[in-house]
């Protein structure tokens, strides 16, 4: 369950970046690079903070 709402949470942020690139300044594509680096990087090594944090939080 965890992992669909990392998911969604990567979706939304590339979403929003790239939509605050095109609306407000080009440099929020750096962002939405940071998220995609982040998700090869957790592929790799099996290792995500997203995961932490929401279990943490307590999600299942």
């Amino acid at each position: 369950m965890r992992e669909r709402y990392i998911r969604i949470i990567a979706g939304t942020l590339i979403l929003i970046s790239i939509i605050l690139a095109a609306t407000v300044n080009i440099n929020w594509l750096w962002f939405t690079a940071f998220v995609g680096v982040n998700l090869f990087q957790s592929g790799i090594t099996k290792w995500c903070l997203m995961d932490d944090i929401l279990k943490k939080l307590g999600v299942k």
